[in-house]
This record gives structure tokens, C-alpha cells and sequence, in this order.
């Protein structure tokens, strides 16, 4: 499992090309075993037809502001393209463009990961973690000043989390966890937010306190990116779908997506 600490750390920012797109993927491909390295792409820049892929031909624009649902299959790399998307892994073809520039040094990006890849029981109290926010702000090595410790707090009230800031993160249920980890993306000011599979386990009124908060940040202008199974939810509280096989299967508005079609052939009859 991953250390809380290592999914929540964030290098110096970088700034925005103007006008540009939240985030951008042009002809991106992830080469499963040596393949994904750069040390050992070919000097062509081209992939080899034997050559595995997690993810192939992933071309696609989003707007700001816009929510999208990421839906597909088991191992149809959903988790793989958002640790394209914060750098994590680098793609073996093509371009990642956060705000027009690589997505590496952006502290704009906020990531929260599936529940299972984090380790619950890292020594921090709710207001640590949402504090690691703005380390991408202090830097390193400093203090956080008194604006920062507001910022934190404000988060924490927008989020209904206040009563639980001197709570260690693990005691917390999975709904919580999840305001928590938002809250960390607000004090963060993140413009670009990304969500694996956030849903899966939260009773119903717990899925709305979630929706409810993405609703309070598109009002920031904050794009968002939210992995989910649940069909149904995806067409009902998101702008676009993309459905993904490895490949995107369609990009589009749900009516338009989600067609028998298309179904059959992300999920194969399933």
C-alpha cells in the first residue's frame, strides 16, 4: 500500500499556458514491461505490434468546469491514466498536457486515490492531512503561516469536517475519509481534481454528500475527473463519459455514450 505521505506530497507549481485546457492527451500510450520505460522506447518514438498496452491512441480535450465520469471494465486502465495525469508514470507515446505544459510539476492537480491503495493507519490527524495541501504553497521546509492554517480550516468547514480535524485519519468512516480528502484538494486550490472509484462502499447519503461537494467546486471552476462502476450515476450527475477499454471506447454526453453499442464493445457482453 501506498504511504499517505507519498500520495499526498506535491513538488513547486508550475504556471498555466493561457487559454489552455484543464488537461489534454494527444496520441498517449502506457507499453506494459519494457515497453512503458523511456530508457528502452525506441529512438522512433514507435511501438512495436507485440508490444502489450495498458492504455493505446488516448486522444481527448476536456473544458474547464466540466465533471466526467470515467467508466469501463476491470483493468480497462482507469487508475493507470489518472498517474499519467499527476506524472506518476510516464507514457511510452504521445503528450499529457496539464493547463498546456506537463502535468510534473503542476500543484494544481489534486488526486485521490482508491481507498484500498492508501495506508489508513499513517500517524496524522484529519487537519494534518488536509495541511499536506498546502505544502505545494509553503514549500518543504517551512512553517505554515497563519493564512495557511485559515485556509485549512475554511476547507474543513466547507467540507462539514471541523468536528473531526483532531481525529486520526483511520478512525474516520469512508464517506468522511472522502470530505477529508477534497478538503485537502480545497486547501490545496486545486483546478484539476481526480477521483478513483470514491463511491464504492459510501451508503446513498454519504454518495451525496460527495456529489454535493463536487457541485460546490465546479462553482470554483474546478474540472472534475471521477472514476466509477455505476453506470446509472454516470449518466445521471455527470457533463460527459468517457467510456475506456484500453482505448476510448466513446468521449460524449451519456445519452450519447452509453449506447448498447458502445457497451458491447467496452464491456464484451458483460
Amino acid at each position: 500500500m501506498q504511504q499517505l505521505a507519498e500520495i499526498i506530497r506535491k513538488p513547486e507549481g508550475t504556471s498555466h499556458e493561457p487559454a489552455s485546457s484543464p488537461l489534454a492527451m494527444l496520441g498517449v500510450a502506457v507499453a506494459y514491461g519494457a515497453g512503458a520505460s523511456a530508457a528502452a522506447r525506441p529512438p522512433n518514438g514507435r511501438l512495436t505490434p507485440t508490444e502489450g498496452y495498458a492504455l493505446q491512441d488516448i486522444t481527448f480535450r476536456l473544458e474547464l468546469g466540466e465533471r466526467i465520469a470515467l467508466v469501463g471494465p476491470n483493468g480497462a486502465g482507469k487508475s493507470t491514466l489518472f498517474k499519467l495525469i499527476v506524472g506518476i508514470i510516464q507514457p511510452t507515446a504521445g503528450t499529457v498536457h496539464v493547463f498546456g505544459r506537463p502535468p510534473e510539476k503542476h500543484t494544481c492537480i489534486a488526486y485521490v486515490p482508491q481507498r484500498n491503495e492508501v495506508d489508513w493507519s499513517f500517524p496524522a490527524t484529519v487537519e494534518d492531512v488536509v495541511m499536506m495541501g498546502r505544502v505545494g504553497k509553503i514549500g518543504l521546509f517551512r512553517r505554515p503561516s497563519q493564512h495557511d492554517r485559515q485556509q485549512v480550516w475554511a476547507s474543513l468547514e466547507r467540507v462539514n469536517a471541523q468536528a473531526l480535524a483532531k481525529k486520526q485519519i483511520g478512525e474516520l468512516s469512508g464517506g468522511q475519509q472522502q470530505r477529508v480528502f477534497i478538503a485537502r484538494a480545497l486547501a490545496q486550490e486545486a483546478e484539476l481534481l481526480l477521483l478513483d472509484e470514491p463511491l464504492n462502499g459510501l451508503d446513498k447519503p454519504s454518495q451525496e454528500d460527495i456529489f454535493r461537494l463536487l457541485d460546490s467546486v465546479r462553482g470554483d471552476g474546478v474540472t472534475a475527473v471521477v472514476a466509477t462502476h455505476d453506470l446509472d450515476l454516470a449518466a445521471e450527475r455527470f457533463d460527459r463519459i468517457m467510456l475506456l477499454n484500453k482505448r476510448i471506447v466513446a468521449f460524449d454526453q451519456p445519452d450519447l455514450c452509453l449506447t448498447a453499442e458502445h457497451l458491447r464493445h467496452a464491456y464484451g457482453g458483460r
